[in-house]
């Protein structure tokens, strides 16, 4: 019982907690790959913990080992009496009832919102084998509209789309930083990112760090992309190409060069910050490795305890 209360409120701490930390934090963008894990290590943490509370109630329910041996029945029987606290089958029922209900919930969220953006991606490409002819080869397209506009689709059909618009906006440089910016978007698969937490905000609508991960992980996709194109051409050039593209829509299925938070993109382009040193980056790997880890830690702990008893010899 006591490391299912540990988890629930671990978990419960996390939600409150963990969204004014993240948004506080100066270094995410300055390293929003880190960022962008520290994201989904935050929410991953929150349901590991909930999955993994359900399931320690479960554990009292074990029976004994049966035909093995004495020494295996009695570390059963310890790590039962370590687990226990809740009445039985009532919490077993409960435990395992509410972790699967939770998986169940979530992982029907995401495969929905994937199976819309499959069939999304998969209608506009139809669209565009009517319309839009090869710029360069068959992965980039331009379509014919006045509107400068240039996104993606991802995918195993994936392409970069650019409107004449574009063409007559951009010159060169601006449109190989564009170019470039849309294949760190491919190259990353940000739109699967972008899609479990848009699935995770919709299962949880009323939860703030579900809705401020969708932000955020749009975000932070979009300023990953941007450093990748700074990586290739002067920081200047892919600002001044970004507000070029800015103005047209994009479909929802894919991922525009003008994204989300623009002027703060340009602003940080123009402006950039120093990198986090090596050792900053090794704290926060390790942040992001103990959200992962301490789920799994406050549940296996009493099992560890009652393996390291004198009554459970196995340690």
């Amino acid at each position: 019982m006591t490391a299912a209360v540990a988890l629930l409120a671990y978990a419960t701490a996390l939600l409150f907690v963990g969204p004014r930390l993240l948004k506080r934090v100066d270094w995410i963008d300055r390293a929003p790959r880190l960022g962008l894990a520290m994201w989904q290590a935050a929410i991953s943490s929150v349901l590991l913990s909930l999955i993994l509370g359900g399931l320690v109630l479960a554990v009292p329910a074990i029976r004994d080992a049966g035909g093995l041996t004495h020494v295996l029945d009695a570390c059963v029987n310890a790590m039962r009496d370590h687990y226990s606290g809740v009445s039985q089958p009532v919490g077993a029922i409960t435990g395992l009832l509410s972790s699967a209900g939770l998986v169940l919930w979530t992982s029907g969220h995401v495969v929905a919102t994937l199976a819309r953006a499959w069939w999304s991606r998969r209608g506009h490409l139809g669209a565009l084998a009517l319309v839009a002819r090869p710029l360069s080869g068959k992965d980039i397209v331009v379509v014919e509209h006045a509107v400068p506009v240039a996104y993606c689709i991802p995918g195993r059909h994936s392409r970069i789309v650019l409107t004449t618009g574009a063409l007559e906006r951009l010159d060169d440089a601006q449109l190989s930083a564009v170019l470039e910016h849309e294949k760190a978007h491919l190259r990353g698969r940000h739109d699967l990112a972008r899609n479990v937490a848009v699935a995770l905000a919709r299962a949880f609508p009323r939860v703030r760090l579900f809705r401020d991960a969708r932000l955020e992980i749009a975000r932070l996709i979009e300023l990953i992309a941007d450093d990748s194109a700074a990586r290739h051409h002067d920081r200047t050039i892919v600002a001044a190409a970004l507000v070029s593209v800015a103005t047209g829509p994009v479909p929802a299925s894919a991922l525009g060069a003008g994204g989300t938070a623009l002027l703060t993109r340009v602003r940080r382009l123009l402006r950039p910050a120093r990198p986090l040193s090596r050792v900053a980056r090794g704290i926060n790997a390790m942040g992001i490795a103990l959200l992962l880890a301490l789920p799994i830690g406050l549940a296996l702990n009493p099992a560890v305890v009652a393996i390291f008893e004198r009554h459970c010899p196995v340690g």
